[in-house]
């Protein structure tokens, strides 16, 4: 192997009219760490992991988090050369064609669409405990939760539209202050643990946490592919690298930043809740199903007291939760509204969804729909089965969430094949790295779909009886995937016979490969993947 890499072209993307040079690299960290809502992401989830693995949990952040890693660097490595906002959509056409492009942006699409309910409701159970309105608070159905989750779509989207500076220095004022609390908290749990003024139940820290072995397969997995959806989120750091400045570089090490950064935090959160509360499933106990989907607002109340200022702390903890949420809402749009942009230049998906505003130079049309469409599903979903659909669309992501990432990171070795017996660093880094790291994620797809339709997997929160023969008992979270891969596909069928000049490589040439001497070369659609 030499030991000086290529001097690699880099692609000029096309105009799309985005404000360049408008982040940098804190601010697109922000935006990163931001995207996974870290607060609202483990009050959300982390019960749902120690029901699987139990004291276990701590290993099974760190486990998830490597496929994660693997991934990212190959985010980074594919900015380098195409920093392209439409991020896996466009990597994966030029590299393996029209139809896989389109998939990578669809998993995208899907995956962000039906987060929006759960991101709309836990802000709106938020807010009505923050005020103490707890009746309210803990029916996550409630009409009055739904027209607050509704309210804040339509503020996210506004925020988006206005403008991309506007929304990197909202996030960094409301990471800020997330950051804190969740540090905050954690160091008093842990204080209290080891001063022994813990409630019963509490554990002290062990190595046997980190055990790997200490569980069987299947469990530990389901808790990986959960953690998996703590950590996704951090790509919004690369789908805003046309506005990033030096945006062949910045967008990929924030990216990576981001998921180191995400690690420190879930690793020292779970340690201190999982001390003080231990995994019983009874009182504060983690594994208590009747708060797994919301832990934090209990224990913030256990952690910090009832009064004085510790009733202060536990209702800033609700409000970090709040805004944790909300913040992620208003990234979720972000990066999406991206991907349509990019997708309709190269003439995908409606030239409408191209249009930018004049003034604040954001994709209008873009994030417009995509918060219309949110509001639209999350409707729905709070009337079926009393909201519980919305819990189902959550581990559902974890699919799409596997699809786009493990894409990007086959999408890298492809396109980087050519170069990577040059330099140990292309070998580890743009070969081994990113395909291991998509394997993980594709499996732990497959294991999504697997144990979504399998009811006795007890993955999913609602399940519907076939009418007709034989009469099958299929899960929620296998309906839930399965239904938005049908309308991805109806939409791609129709596309593709009205507007085939996207699938016949007449707007996105199939030249994202690198050769040995680092120049972007033209592959032709027939041997694309020969």
């Amino acid at each position: 192997m030499s030991a000086v890499a290529p001097t690699v072209t880099v692609r000029t993307p096309p105009e799309k009219g985005l404000k360049t040079g408008a982040l940098g690299l804190a601010s697109s960290v922000v935006i990163g760490v931001a995207s996974t809502a870290p607060a609202y992401s483990l009050a959300a989830t982390l019960g749902l992991v120690v029901s699987f693995v139990g004291i276990h949990t701590p290993i099974v952040v760190i486990l998830a988090f490597v496929p994660i890693l693997f991934t990212s660097i190959g985010y980074a490595e594919l900015n380098r050369v195409d920093p392209d906002c439409g991020t896996t959509f466009t990597w994966a056409g030029r590299a393996f064609g029209p139809s896989a492009g389109w998939w990578g942006g669809w998993a995208i699409i899907a995956a962000d669409v039906l987060v929006m309910a759960s991101l709309a409701q836990v802000a709106g159970q938020y807010l009505f405990l923050l005020f103490n309105a707890d009746g309210i608070g803990s029916d996550p159905a409630s009409s009055w939760v739904l027209l607050v989750g509704i309210l804040w779509i339509i503020l996210m989207s506004y925020i988006c539209y206005r403008g991309i500076e506007i929304s990197a220095n909202i996030q960094k004022a409301l990471l800020a202050v997330e950051v804190v609390v969740l540090l905050v908290f954690s160091i008093v749990a842990l204080v209290k643990v080891g001063a022994g003024t813990a409630p019963v139940g509490s554990l002290g820290v062990s190595w046997s946490w980190f055990n790997p072995f200490g569980g069987d397969f299947a469990s530990f997995f389901n808790g990986i592919t959960l953690m998996l959806f703590i950590y996704w989120g951090w790509d919004s750091a690369v789908a805003v690298n046309e506005e990033t400045e030096n945006p062949t570089e910045t967008p990929g090490r924030a990216a990576i930043l981001s998921t180191v950064l995400l690690l420190v935090t879930y690793i020292l959160v779970t340690m201190a809740a999982q001390s003080f509360a231990g995994v019983g499933d009874s009182g504060i106990g983690l594994a208590n199903p009747d708060h797994s989907g919301d832990v934090l607002s209990i224990l913030g109340k256990a952690v910090f007291g009832g009064s004085g200022f510790g009733s202060v702390l536990s209702h800033l903890l609700i409000l970090m939760v709040l805004t944790s949420a909300a913040a992620c809402t208003q990234t979720t749009i972000l990066p999406t509204a991206r991907t349509t942009l990019s997708m309709a230049v190269h003439k995908a998906i409606p030239a409408s969804f191209a249009r930018m505003h004049p003034k604040y130079l954001t994709p209008t049309v873009s994030t417009v729909v995509m918060g219309t469409i949110s509001v639209v599903l999350y409707v729905a979903m709070n009337y079926m089965s009393s909201g519980q659909v919305i819990s189902d669309a959550v581990t559902a992501i974890g699919l799409f969430i596997a699809i786009y990432y493990g894409l990007t990171g086959f999408t890298c070795t492809w396109a980087f094949r050519r170069t990577l017996l040059h330099s140990m660093r292309s070998f580890w880094l743009r070969g081994v790295l990113p395909t291991l790291g998509g394997l993980i994620l594709w499996f732990a797809g497959a294991w999504t779909v697997w144990s979504g339709w399998d009811v006795a997997t007890d993955d999913s929160y609602t399940t519907w009886l076939m009418p007709f023969a034989p009469h099958w008992r299929i899960g929620g979270v296998f309906l839930v995937a399965f239904a938005s891969v049908l309308v991805g596909l109806v939409a791609f069928v129709i596309w593709r016979i009205v507007k085939p000049s996207y699938f016949t490589g007449e707007t996105l040439r199939q030249d994202l490969a690198v050769t040995e001497t680092g120049e972007i070369v033209h592959i032709d659609p027939g041997t694309a993947g020969a």
